[in-house]
């Protein structure tokens, strides 16, 4: 982390010169987004050293942007890193208010995050439309999107992945929102050409998705519980089973709406059982999935409307 400050620091003051050219912003730019630069976050033990530190890193990497606009791993890094933000540290703590006490307050944090999503979601598609030409305007229903799916290739699944998750959030948080659900035939689209490509992606990480995108929708709009369960077990297979996300996931999309209080209890449970440390460039990761899962177990009542033995 140190590290990754003190490179944000120069390169910041580099900015500021007018003098700086074209090789050095690259060089700035690669040691920033080259491979494992995102462990510095991810492999963490300490979420608040990482929520204080991501705002500083997501304007140093947005100032570097400014100047190298078609650099495609700073796009990726900085709409990845918005959507990330996003989730883990406005919407989760927000999901944690009292949606009575604290309607307010859980009301401007959700609507912060739905922004964050769309900064992310938007560099990311600018990123795919430099690459593609045309994909940022493309559609499902006029044709024009499949084509240019099929021209993609490996190293575009994280901008596929992110991009799509970062519409589909953002759209989570406020399903009235017509104009932005129009989005979801291109982010479905977008997330299956990913899944196509390389379904063990990020160790499941599609497969986890899945889970919440088959279970929380309802059966007009996709949703498909069997589905839900198929993806589940994928994503602990390629997981290891040592990812918490995965039981929090499939507790909160399929066991909260099937009102099956056994598998909801079961599923956290596992979540906590698994060691942090056991995956190191994932440790942050789980150790926010385990703060979910505790909390929805200290709460499990505002979920079920009849528990066992209650």
């Amino acid at each position: 982390m140190k590290k990754l400050f003190f490179i944000g620091i120069i390169s910041l003051l580099l900015l500021s010169s007018c003098s700086i050219n074209r090789m050095a912003i690259n060089a700035v730019s690669n040691a920033l987004t080259g491979a494992g630069s995102a462990e510095v976050f991810t492999g963490d033990s300490d979420p608040q050293l990482v929520g204080d530190a991501l705002p500083f890193a997501i304007k140093m990497y947005e100032a570097l942007l400014s100047q190298n606009p078609d650099h495609q791993g700073l796009l990726l890094t900085t709409g990845s890193l918005f959507i990330m933000y996003a989730n883990a540290f406005v919407q989760s703590p927000a999901e944690m208010l009292d949606p009575v006490f604290d309607y307010y307050e859980r009301l401007e944090a959700m609507e912060r995050a739905k922004q964050l999503y769309l900064r992310g979601h938007e560099i990311l598609i600018s990123a795919l439309d430099k690459k593609y030409r045309g994909f940022a305007s493309a559609t499902v229903f006029e044709g024009t999107l499949d084509s240019l799916l099929a021209r993609t290739r490996i190293d575009d699944i994280p901008l596929l992945y992110w991009a799509a998750a970062g519409g589909f959030l953002a759209y989570s948080i406020d399903l009235f929102d017509f104009e932005l659900g129009a989005g979801i035939p291109e982010w479905t689209a977008m997330m299956a050409r990913a899944y196509e490509l390389d379904p063990d992606y990020s160790d499941g990480a599609i497969d986890t998705f899945y889970i919440l995108y088959y279970g929380s929708l309802p059966e007009l709009m996709g949703g498909n519980r069997e589905l839900a369960e198929v993806h589940y077990r994928r994503a602990l297979e390629k997981s290891r089973y040592l990812s918490a996300g995965v039981f929090v996931a499939y507790a909160r999309a399929v066991a909260i709406p099937a009102q099956d209080y056994d598998s909801f209890r079961e599923s956290l449970e596992m979540a906590l059982a698994i060691d942090p440390n056991l995956d190191p460039a994932n440790r942050l990761l789980n150790v926010l999935s385990q703060n979910q899962a505790r909390f929805m177990l200290d709460n499990e009542w505002e979920y079920f409307s009849l528990i066992p033995g209650r």
